[in-house]
């Protein structure tokens, strides 16, 4: 019989095969009639094996495992029977059991039945009680419990709608993708990615129902799965066709080629989109907006190509949807002057040309959605949505920040009161706010705040307002004392991006803080490196050390920028309380968080 091994593991525990001393002792040359029935009798597979590793007896249960006579297996060697050599970790072990260095060998092993059909089982090796020579190996069949663990994994890595692999499994294959030993000993060394969401798929939803949508969503996979498929014809590798969410679908290419083979498969997609779809007797036609990033996959990050994909998706909308663009680094740095932005930055408060977005803050315990933090975008009529990083320091420098600040605060404390509305079965979730340091010098933030929660009808422990770290640990004075009526009031507050500023612990006792964020330089590096491969014990102990100086302080920690479920089980390990980042969602609008209130994220 043939077999592959995985994950071989030894252990000295007393499970597996329940042998007991009385049921195994014979003395040489005979067998008690106990053990004999015993051995002949077990529902489980079993042989007695010599010193040199050779069987010396098995039950019947052993031979129609493996598909043989039970007679026919004695004098052979039983490594081979079970495939315990196949890699060197799992044979020293054996050898050691067999020597009487080593309690026990567990380990699991796939094997081939003579009649073609494979099978999982769990091989467990052990000395026989009491003084009897020799080593009892016992074979439990496990095939029944690998499928369903496949299959509850396939359900958990896999959207229910379109069948497609889900973000969390879209975002396992894109970290592995980018891990250096699968880039560096063959292929291009290049990864490519083609980001979209669907134009007018909204109005569908709104006009037709949910229903007709996830019947659309479903035939949208089935062509982009048929696109990839046409792209991977002839090559080593398919790209992957994952659902991030809503009408957002991503195409990931390992070993891309250039920019040439990401533009070809972004044509195709269009083109396959833009096709009407016959459903439930209605013909329905949408399009798509395609962001393309294609670069090295050396010194990138799953953060980096996804912010880049994001980016470069809401050019293609603002160039006027049904387009796919390119990412190019200098429109992206030169295209928006900061002297054009300035000179209209006032103005679009006016105008109403800003709009919040959320992202989800999951509980690391339990999976669900505790809050959101509120981020602020430009819709600018010229160069369509801009992130923070491009307005935010230009509103600091002109003082609009004060104007800009008090709008956002009272947009998302009236949000999180209508969620609480729209959703009275559900707890609560909190809204976290970002607050720059001129809003506290310039403003009455204090009075702000309470006339604004007296409005909205929003209780004060349901916002928290996020301050950096450079500011918080330099605050004297007026801001210190804004602060701590603040919290006296019964608001949050929070330090943004810990890690990257004082970090003087000792001090945030001082201070009516509630909330560490732990920085994303932190959580990025706080991965996995491979299957199997133990991490790196220094970046769990700087983080864990973090976590527990916090707790000890009564404060609770965020982790941001958590990108993989390997980062997400570490640092659920160590007591961290909530995670945020591109694992759970993105910024998404209110509509989005509506359907995350009752569910794991």
């Amino acid at each position: 019989m043939s077999g592959t091994s995985e994950g071989p593991t030894t252990a000295a525990d007393p499970d597996g095969s329940a042998v007991t001393e009385s049921s195994v002792r014979t003395s040489p040359g005979t067998e008690r009639p106990s053990y004999r029935s015993v051995f002949t009798a077990a529902p489980l597979a079993m042989a007695v094996v010599d010193r040199e590793g050779m069987v010396v007896g098995a039950n019947d249960m052993f031979g129609a495992l493996l598909g043989a006579g039970s007679e026919t297996l004695t004098g052979q060697v039983a490594a081979d029977l079970v495939d315990l050599a196949s890699d060197a970790r799992t044979w020293h072990a054996y050898r050691e059991v067999l020597r009487g260095r080593q309690a026990r060998l567990r380990c699991t092993r796939r094997l081939k039945h003579p009649d073609g059909h494979a099978l999982w089982v769990q091989v467990t090796v052990a000395p026989l009680a009491g003084n009897e020579p020799g080593i009892l190996l016992s074979v439990a069949d496990i095939s029944a419990r690998r499928e369903l663990q496949a299959r509850l994994r396939h359900l958990q890595m896999h959207d229910p709608v379109t069948r497609l692999p889900n973000r969390t499994l879209f975002f396992e294959r894109l970290s592995a993708a980018l891990e250096a030993e699968s880039y560096e000993q063959s292929g291009t060394g290049r990864i490519g990615l083609c980001y979209l969401d669907l134009d007018g798929f909204k109005a569908v939803n709104d006009t037709l129902g949910h229903r007709v949508g996830d019947r659309l969503l479903a035939a949208v996979a089935e062509r982009l799965t048929r696109c990839a498929d046409e792209a991977g014809h002839g090559r080593v590798s398919v790209p992957l066709v994952a659902r991030l969410g809503g009408d957002e679908f991503a195409l990931l290419v390992e070993d891309s080629t250039g920019t040439e083979q990401l533009a070809d498969l972004a044509e195709a997609v269009l083109e396959a989109v833009q096709a009407p779809f016959d459903l439930a007797g209605r013909r329905l036609s949408v399009s798509a907006s395609i962001g393309v990033v294609e670069r090295q996959a050396a010194g990138t990050s799953a953060t980096g190509l996804m912010q880049a994909a994001d980016t470069t998706l809401y050019w293609a909308k603002a160039d006027g949807k049904a387009r796919w663009t390119l990412f190019d680094p200098e429109r992206n740095a030169h295209r928006m002057t900061r002297q054009a932005l300035a000179s209209t930055l006032r103005p679009a408060i006016e105008r109403d040309e800003f709009v919040l977005e959320y992202q989800p803050l999951v509980c690391m315990e339990d999976g669900r959605l505790r809050g959101v933090e509120a981020l602020v975008r430009w819709n600018h009529p010229q160069f369509g949505m801009l992130t923070p990083n491009r307005f935010i320091g230009l509103a600091e420098e002109d003082g609009s920040i004060v104007q800009l600040g008090r709008w956002v605060l009272a947009t998302a404390c009236r949000q999180a009161r209508q969620w609480q509305l729209d959703h009275p079965h559900e707890p609560p979730i909190f809204v976290s706010v970002n607050v720059a340091v001129r809003q506290v010098w310039d403003s009455d933030l204090v009075a702000d705040v309470a006339k604004i929660l007296a409005e909205t009808g929003l209780a004060p422990h349901l916002l928290q307002l996020e301050l950096t770290e450079s500011a918080v640990m330099g605050s004297a004075g007026r801001p210190l004392q804004a602060l701590q009526a603040l919290s006296d009031m019964g608001v949050g507050i929070a330090i943004d991006d810990f890690g990257t500023g004082y970090s003087n612990l000792a001090y945030l006792s001082r201070l009516p803080v509630s909330v560490l964020k732990l920085d994303g330089s932190f959580v990025r590096g706080f991965q996995y490196e491979g299957e199997g491969v133990p991490p790196n014990p220094a970046d769990e102990v700087v983080v864990e050390a973090m976590i527990q100086l916090a707790h000890r302080l009564g404060l609770t920690v965020t982790a941001e920028c958590v990108e993989t479920s390997a980062q997400a089980s570490r640092l659920r390990r160590i007591g961290c309380d909530t995670g945020q980042g591109w694992l759970y969602s993105r910024p998404v609008p209110p509509d989005r968080i509506s359907g995350l209130l009752d569910v794991r994220v």
